[in-house]
């Protein structure tokens, strides 16, 4: 199956960048760099393969932080547990051209309720922040080394 996903990777992103150039114009998006600094959470989606920081749209009327809390609930059935904090906004050319995503670090979160599969979301699990799947996404890997080991802050997601 994460064959046929990274056959189909480029027509979906393709796809889904048209859609929001017609649609929506410059997009905002948020991720949640769910990180205790020896733990990270990760999301597998049902529609691309890899691992990714959970996150998504900021939908018009929301606030980003409060489309983190959102995104954390729908896609790992997580909250905060105390403050977020902005971490980057990083620019996603690959997406929309004037795509931006904003990241918060988030040290201390909790469970809701017991993380169920669904149409979008296949597994959201904790991985040790030196221990990430091979499989996970190189802006993934980006977001936990700059928070984790100290690297450069990049401008581009």
């Amino acid at each position: 199956m994460d064959r046929v996903l990274g056959i189909l990777k480029p027509a979906v992103l393709a796809t889904q960048s048209l859609v929001l150039r017609v649609t929506r114009g410059v997009t905002f998006g948020v991720r949640g760099l769910v990180c205790d600094g020896e733990r990270v959470l990760l999301v597998r989606h049902s529609y691309v393969p890899g691992w990714y920081l959970p996150g998504g749209a900021v939908e018009p009327g929301e606030t980003a932080l409060v489309s983190l809390g959102r995104e954390l609930d729908e896609e790992a059935a997580v909250a905060i547990d105390g403050e977020a904090r902005l971490h980057g906004l990083f620019f996603n050319e690959r997406m929309a051209r004037r795509d931006h995503v904003a990241v918060y670090h988030v040290p201390s979160w909790r469970a809701l309720r017991p993380f169920v599969p669904n149409r979008e979301i296949r597994e959201a699990r904790v991985f040790p922040v030196d221990a990430l799947p091979a499989d996970s996404t190189d802006a993934t890997r980006r977001r936990v080394a700059e928070l984790v080991a100290g690297a450069p802050i990049s401008p581009l997601w």
